[in-house]
């Protein structure tokens, strides 16, 4: 029986490898895992080898693996139909809007439904060109708003360079990263000295083209770049200045990702537009969306909403997207991921001390990240930006796969976002192996 599964599981690799193309990779050397199963934070190989899934996968498995409510509503839902269009009546996207609405600020509206996050982006910036009569949209360096011709254009780190020379009208600009900017200011000075720059690049492309800024409220897999005490409010007064639509990317960070259920509600601010996806749904079926203001959604009562997707709102995805949610709810997750989230912050905290290779830890919630350094004074990246011609993060990586751990990197950085139902014991079960590793990098990249 083991001699015949771990055939299947080399069958299962052989054919990925010859007739798939795996994203953000050069294909030649890739080893996918072929995986039989999946249970709670774990899933598991046809060896038998069991895998802590420490990243939830693109960080959208917030409830695990086996999640018995998703499961039978989808169940439910494909005994009744697979799908029906959105232009007919279905009861899980009303219900899956309602429920959506009720959870945001007060002068959030409406719903429009898509199939993912970068979709999602894109019809934020094209709702709020319609919205506003102005062309363009302000966004970040250290961002990834998706890979898609217009989201790859909001997006600011190298995974753009593909889509260039770009789409006019989007203009980049620095997210505040007081650990590399190393400046001698407190936080609040950092902050009040960021949102100068930004003002004044808002008055160099002229505050009367420009129609919004779209940041992820916490930047995602380009560090868990968490910002500055009364940043996001200040760019909140930029915006009402200049009449500017404030729109945050809760894709990766929504969702009780950091511990309230979208990341906003960490910072006190009223965006107009918010996108999501990812944790809505878990992965069980794919769903994003774009959340408008009530002034916005009333704009599109006269106003034809030039957006459309053949899938957007599609029954299985919101019943999936209704249980999920109701999940959230029910178990209090944003509860036990500030609890569980304190373990993480402290056991990180021991590891940058530890750890000469460690320059810096960042975590909200269970968003985290671990910023390896060569030098903790000069505080220079363990491998040069978005390169890694030695493969120290490949290594790295791959010992923790090795021992069952499984995450992914991005530049000098590895990422720490479990599944939101991790328990205590099991984090310090897992985190014990990555503190193995960073003590190989103290010892063989320093």
């Amino acid at each position: 029986m083991e001699a015949n599964k771990k055939q299947t599981g080399e069958a299962i690799r052989e054919k990925q490898k010859k007739y798939v193309l795996q994203s953000w990779n050069a294909q030649k050397n890739l080893n996918p895992i072929p995986m039989e199963r999946a249970e709670g934070i774990y899933v598991y190989d046809y060896e038998g080898k069991r895998y802590a899934d420490m990243s939830s996968m693109h960080v959208n498995m917030n409830v695990g693996y086996g999640n018995e409510a998703i499961n039978t509503a989808i169940k439910k839902k494909l005994d009744q139909y697979a799908f029906v269009s959105e232009a007919y009546g279905d009861k899980d996207r009303g219900d899956l809007a309602e429920l959506i609405i009720s959870l945001m600020p007060d002068h959030m509206g409406k719903v429009f439904f898509t199939n993912a996050g970068a979709d999602a982006n894109e019809n934020a910036i094209k709702i709020a060109r319609m919205y506003t009569g102005k062309n363009k949209i302000f966004s970040r360096y250290r961002s990834y708003h998706g890979s898609s011709f217009g989201a790859g254009n909001l997006t600011g780190e190298p995974r753009r360079f593909a889509l260039e020379p770009g789409v006019p009208g989007f203009v980049k600009f620095r997210d505040p990263y007081r650990y590399q900017d190393n400046l001698p200011l407190s936080e609040e000075e950092y902050t009040k000295y960021c949102l100068k720059q930004l003002e004044e690049q808002i008055l160099y492309e002229n505050p009367d083209n420009i129609a919004a800024i779209i940041m992820e409220t916490i930047t995602g897999t380009n560090g868990i770049i968490i910002p500055p005490k009364g940043y996001l409010p200040g760019v909140r007064a930029l915006c009402d200045k200049y009449n500017i639509l404030m729109v945050c990317d809760e894709v990766m960070a929504g969702w009780c990702r950091t511990g309230k259920m979208f990341a906003f509600q960490n910072f006190d601010v009223r965006p107009d537009i918010v996108t999501f996806a990812k944790g809505v749904t878990c992965g069980y079926v794919p769903l994003g969306g774009v959340v408008v203001s009530k002034e916005i959604a009333a704009y599109f009562d006269d106003h034809v909403l030039s957006c459309g997707l053949t899938y957007n709102g599609h029954p299985l995805s919101c019943a999936a997207g209704v249980a999920c949610v109701n999940y959230y709810l029910e178990h209090d997750i944003p509860a036990h991921v500030q609890e569980v989230g304190s373990v993480l912050g402290e056991l990180l905290e021991e590891m940058k001390e530890k750890h000469p290779c460690v320059g810096d830890v960042r975590y909200i919630g269970l968003f985290s990240a671990v910023e390896l350094v060569k030098n903790k004074e000069t505080r220079e990246p363990i491998v040069p930006f978005a390169r890694d011609p030695e493969g120290i993060m490949k290594t790295l990586l791959g010992m923790l796969k090795e021992k069952g751990f499984l995450t992914f990197g991005h530049e000098n950085m590895i990422l720490i976002a479990p599944p939101l139902i991790i328990e205590a014991d099991q984090l310090r079960e897992e985190l014990a192996k990555l503190d193995e590793v960073l003590s190989y990098a103290d010892e063989h990249y320093l």
